[in-house]
């Protein structure tokens, strides 16, 4: 679909939805593939080809009813930018960039991105991306408004904030490929970072996150801000334990998360996914014949998709 569909009120989906965190999965199929699989014209296409065997798997081993390929139109909205300026700063191209905020991608990746989107289209796999946010927030909204359970499929850490046992949302975290996934849901989490998913966000913005550019509040690691959510409940807890000398807070604690006021009075905006996003309304059931055979058998001959595009297309048929 293009990403200049008009925006409406989105259709149910009911039954099991798949959500695709497209970028961060086509970025591990290019570093996975060797960039000797090509086009006939010898134009690597290791992440198109990669991208679509990741696809297979996936349907084939979780078989949901619904598929969306979630895109991100902003990598680096203004509008979190504003609030900390330092979000994803480092990301930031400093040479070879057409644009100021152009996130910097491999030379040979750059060209296949077009090609992943059209393939995608014809093959018949929504694909949704809207202005001003990023895949995370498409995410966010399309499991907000989900009538059943949702399999997220991200190596992005930042989506275990949707994590919800009673809903069935969970999170698929790619180990190696996509053959072997971390399933997350919040039993992992609590034994891992002593948090559920709602508490994630809080963890994530307290730690802070460089790859991100969250500073976060200085001396309070991982380890310390699960104990004080552990102690407090949520950020709105730890905030009102700072304002009480009773509190268990020590000195040192209550002094730095008091300095960190004005960043965390931010913070949960731009780390918490957005649910309020305008979706398109669009066609989300898993395709079982091509949108458009005729562009699809075009795409194939013209990049060499061979097997990869063909065993897809046998898994969706199934």
């Amino acid at each position: 679909m293009s990403l200049s569909v008009a925006y409406g009120m989105m259709r149910d989906v009911t039954g099991r939805l798949m959500l695709l965190d497209t970028a961060s999965l086509y970025f591990r199929a290019y570093f996975g593939v060797p960039d000797s699989v090509k086009a006939p014209d010898g134009t690597p296409v290791n992440a198109v080809r990669g991208l679509l065997d990741f696809i297979d798997r996936l349907v084939r081993d979780h078989r949901p009813d619904h598929l969306v390929a979630c895109m991100d139109a902003d990598w680096r909205p203004h509008w979190r930018v504003e609030l900390i300026p330092s979000y994803k700063a480092h990301r930031v191209a400093e040479e070879h960039a057409s644009g100021p905020d152009e996130e910097e991608v491999p030379d040979t990746l750059s060209p296949q991105v077009p090609v992943i989107e059209a393939v995608l289209d014809a093959v018949g796999i929504a694909r949704v991306g809207v202005a001003g946010y990023e895949a995370d927030d498409v995410i966010g909204t399309f499991t907000a408004r989900a009538k059943g359970p949702v399999d997220i499929v991200t190596g992005d850490r930042d989506l275990y904030q949707l994590v919800d046992d009673a809903r069935g949302v969970r999170v698929l975290y790619p180990l190696k490929g996509v053959g072997t996934l971390q399933l997350t849901d919040e039993a992992w989490l609590r034994g891992k970072y002593g948090v559920d998913g709602s508490g994630y966000a809080d963890l994530a913005l307290l730690r802070g996150d460089p790859s991100d550019g969250l500073p976060g509040v200085p001396g309070i690691g991982e380890k310390t801000a699960a104990k004080l959510l552990a102690e407090f409940g949520d950020l709105a807890g730890i905030l009102a334990a700072v304002e009480d000398r009773g509190s268990k807070l020590t000195p040192t604690q209550r002094r730095r998360l008091d300095e960190a006021r004005p960043y965390l009075a931010v913070a949960p905006k731009v780390v918490r996914v957005a649910a309020d996003v305008p979706l398109p309304d669009v066609t989300t059931a898993v395709p079982r014949t091509p949108r458009d055979p005729a562009e699809l058998e075009a795409l194939a001959a013209r990049w060499g998709l061979g097997g990869s595009l063909e065993r897809l297309l046998t898994t969706l048929a199934v």
